[in-house]
């Protein structure tokens, strides 16, 4: 294995705190949409602190955002096939995308729903469009295809970190631990 460049210390602090919040939001987001929650105060507090983590979630990306513009990413393992390198070079867009865009339309949908957010019920957050159940629809449903565009991209994230680790053995994962 030959010398592994790393993220910097910012982007790799930044990728990890994203990926447990993203994985937490996606649990609680899937429970919300598709198991059977009661309702009650306890439903209510996982709604606020689904929402409430959407916002940490686009803040942190779009910071990662920024510390990938100062800091740019270290070149992929030399070898790496180019389908390799347009394939994750495609991935990380979509999912830099779908980062930046699911907080934005739950948000939206949200608002368009009639609800109001309190962040973590502690700051109450502006409206940015009135009650329109059209919109509100149309915005869940994006939200709803978009959360599991992130999980089929998260899959194909992790496959690439088992190719690079197991079949090419190139030292790819250390580069972000």
């Amino acid at each position: 294995m030959a010398f592994v460049h790393r993220y910097a210390a910012p982007a790799r602090w930044l990728h990890w705190i994203i990926a447990v919040l993203v994985l937490g939001a996606l649990g609680a987001g899937f429970y919300l949409g598709y198991g059977d929650p009661p309702d009650g105060p306890a439903t209510d507090r996982l709604y606020n602190l689904h929402e409430s983590t959407g916002v940490v979630i686009l803040a942190l990306a779009i910071l990662r955002l920024v510390v990938r513009w100062a800091n740019p990413p270290p070149p992929l393992p030399a070898g790496t096939p180019a389908i390799i390198r347009a394939m994750a070079t495609l991935n990380h867009a979509a999912l830099y995308l779908l980062l930046l865009a699911q907080p934005v339309v739950g948000y939206l949908g949200n608002n368009a729903g009639g609800y109001a957010l309190a962040w973590y019920n502690l700051v109450n957050l502006p409206a940015l469009v009135g009650k329109n159940d059209a919109l509100s629809n149309l915005m869940f449903s994006f939200h709803k295809w978009g959360g599991i565009a992130l999980v089929v991209l998260i899959g194909l994230h992790l496959l690439g970190v088992v190719y690079h680790a197991v079949i090419r053995r190139d030292g790819l994962l250390q580069r972000m631990v």
